[in-house]
């Protein structure tokens, strides 16, 4: 068994004159959390289709658990799980008698109901697909994208519209899938949630790859200059630098002690993930870790 999940080379994707993949490169080792971020428009939705088995590609090479997803048949779909961004559609049944439904059509189904306490619902095992609440429903969506104990489980904008509370409740839960061993192909809005969960990020802009890496090292985000702020005589001042820690310490030195109002800051995911979509113009604004728009500040869609 191969210790790639994902590999892909040169994949291309047009619609009549516009190339809206042109020409990414991926390895996905399994057992990781990759997070794929992008503006409007990036690719990314076109790329996920297609490692999915959704959407045909124009020009390229996709191997996804070892097959080509475009010709893979029922023996690779049932090693893959999809979690779409919009809620499924589901009949006048309860959690458990849907659980199980979607659950026979896998040749090596998890327990139903082992998946209903390990997505948070055991105690709504009973209760009608209608009566819960939207985070409720959006664990129920992932107990049938990972109820045929897939191997790769493919996840879109999993946390939309949650409240923080649940949506680190739901970090949990993908960490632990995570920690099982599943390989976990993440889109997003949010890039705390990127940070949180993923052991890479990929950038895509202009259907093209702009960067890849871990969260923390992400476009040298690791080894980018500081910014050491202070206010003296009522007025803030600020250095960029190497050497934060010198810096500290020569300020505590100036000042005898504690230094006012002193911050020390380093890019963050955001700040890095903008620069590197600059020439995307507002790349649709961002948004804040409750899910709110802030203006201008919108990380992808």
């Amino acid at each position: 068994m191969s210790e790639t999940a994902i590999e892909v080379h040169d994949l291309r994707k047009r619609y009549g004159g516009n190339e809206a993949v042109a020409g990414i490169d991926l390895s996905v080792p399994r057992g990781e959390v990759f997070a794929l971020l992008g503006p409007n428009g990036a690719g990314k939705s076109t790329t996920v289709e297609i490692l999915e088995g959704f959407r045909r590609r124009d020009d390229g090479t996709v191997r996804v658990l070892g097959a080509d997803p475009g010709t893979a048949g029922r023996r690779w779909r049932s090693r893959v799980g999809v979690v779409w961004q919009g809620e499924t559609m589901l009949p006048q049944l309860t959690v458990r008698e849907v659980v199980r439904h979607f659950a026979g059509y896998h040749p090596l189904p998890h327990d139903p109901d082992t998946v209903i306490d390990l997505v948070g619902l055991g105690g709504r095992a009973r209760a009608r697909v209608t009566s819960l609440s939207g985070g409720q429903r959006r664990r129920l969506d992932v107990a049938l994208g990972i109820v045929g104990g897939p191997e790769l489980l493919f996840l879109d904008e999993p946390t939309t519209g949650f409240d923080p509370r649940a949506r680190r409740d739901f970090w949990e839960m993908v960490g632990g899938l995570s920690r099982g061993g599943t390989t976990i192909v993440l889109t997003t809005h949010y890039l705390e949630e990127a940070e949180a969960l993923a052991d890479r990020v990929c950038v895509i802009a202009r259907g093209r790859v702009r960067a890849q890496g871990s969260p923390s090292t992400l476009g040298g985000r690791a080894s980018a200059r500081a910014t050491v702020s202070w206010t003296d005589g009522g007025e803030r001042r600020e250095t960029r630098t190497d050497e934060p820690t010198r810096v500290v310490g020569e300020l505590a030195t100036l000042f005898s002690g504690e230094v006012p109002e002193l911050s020390v800051h380093r890019p963050t995911l955001e700040e890095v993930y903008l620069d590197l979509i600059s020439d995307e113009g507002d790349g649709g604004g961002a948004l804040d870790r409750d899910g709110g728009r802030s203006a201008g500040r919108r990380a992808s869609a």
